[in-house]
């Protein structure tokens, strides 16, 4: 046992809760965010201020049918796993060949693990940089046993786990849709709290909505969810993150938290319960429809999709919000009122209300909401 403890000290082989459950996922969220939330916010630049040059095909690859094109965002998105599990594998102190062997590893699990991907690279990568390092430098041919090792365990891991993870994550879509059928009001809390928590949990929000075609006054509530967490954290940290935090959260993702939730999951009180009273706001007062792209439904103020989704969807509704019965209205003063209510203005006043009872129970402390 001393010999095994000499060896895992040795190679830097940590096996703690903070190491996986802090380091590591607070490294794989900035990884997200270099990636595919960066690249969503270059297209939604490009797209709504006409720039040419963020808008336009850079690359396609295949041809016919089958070809795929990108934009200069969607190339950074399309590398969301790699960059992930980059990030993990460096917070992991990997070595070199680990570490880029980790961008194989990376791109299988999310690729594999569909609206699950996040956690699947999360646990896979993790595996996968362990062994690595364990075998790293060992033989005389490292160049070659270090990447077989390390792509090997990790792919197989993804073909084993990954897609099951997926079909968890997608099992919340099927709690939100039963949801939906429920009245306005317990949908607006049901929806809003599942939506925004999953934006906020190591899975993809966006693609649970997209899979499930999540628009209408469900895609409303929904929004209101991911606000309520993105505006929630961003505005209740401010004194901890000051201006970076604010917009790194409010403008990019409030996943930036998960290692502070797991140190003090109290922290996630005031988000959660400002979506469940933002929801029903959405759905039973102000009637706010997300009827765009689906996807939309599930970005909150990332790039500010959600509400350029609500704004598409008022003007020109997709094809999946014209199929359920929406159509292109003008939008009145009540319309806008209730999208910077429900998206911004709420979630900034009812966030830091709710954790300022937090602190004085005890329960939130200064620091906890600091990002690293």
């Amino acid at each position: 046992m001393e010999k095994f403890k000499a060896f895992l000290k040795r190679k830097d082989i940590v096996l703690s809760a903070r190491r996986y459950g802090i380091d590591a996922l607070g490294a794989m969220a900035q990884g997200l965010f270099c990636s595919l939330l960066i690249g969503t916010i270059i297209n939604t630049v490009g797209t709504q201020f006409h720039i040419e040059w963020l808008s336009r095909t850079v690359a396609t690859l295949g041809s016919g049918d089958h070809a795929i094109s990108y934009t200069v965002g969607g190339l950074a998105s399309a590398m969301s796993g790699p960059a992930m599990a980059a990030a993990i594998g460096y917070a992991l102190h990997c070595p070199p060949l680990v570490l880029f062997s980790l961008i194989t590893v990376g791109f299988s699990a999310n690729a594999l693990g569909g609206a699950g991907g996040p956690l699947a690279v999360l646990f896979v990568a993790i595996i996968a940089a362990e062994v690595g390092k364990a075998v790293s430098k060992e033989t005389k041919v490292d160049i070659l046993v270090t990447p077989l090792v390390t792509i090997g365990v990790g792919v197989a891991l993804s073909a084993w786990w990954a897609p099951a993870i997926g079909k968890a994550a997608m099992s919340i879509g099927n709690f939100i849709m039963w949801a939906t059928d429920l009245q306005p009001f317990w949908m607006g809390v049901l929806v809003s709290v599942t939506v925004g928590v999953a934006l906020t949990l190591p899975i993809s929000s966006a693609a649970i909505c997209a899979s499930f075609q999540l628009v209408g006054l469900a895609g409303g509530a929904a929004v209101a969810g991911c606000c309520a967490q993105m505006v929630g954290f961003a505005v209740m940290s401010f004194r901890e993150n000051r201006w970076g935090g604010l917009v790194s959260q409010g403008l990019g993702t409030s996943m930036l938290q998960m290692p502070n939730i797991v140190r003090n999951p109290r922290i996630w009180i005031a988000p959660t319960l400002t979506s469940a009273i933002t929801g029903p706001i959405a759905t039973c007062l102000f009637h706010m429809q997300m009827n765009g792209s689906p996807i939309s439904s599930g970005m909150g103020t990332c790039g500010l999709v959600g509400q350029i989704g609500v704004w598409t969807g008022w003007v020109a509704p997709s094809a999946e919000a014209l199929s359920k019965g929406a159509a292109a209205i003008v939008p009145g003063a009540w319309d806008w009122a209730g999208l910077v209510w429900i998206c911004f203005l709420l979630p900034a006043l009812l966030c830091p209300l709710i954790n300022l009872g937090c602190r004085k129970l005890g329960w939130v402390k200064d620091g906890d909401l600091t990002l690293a």
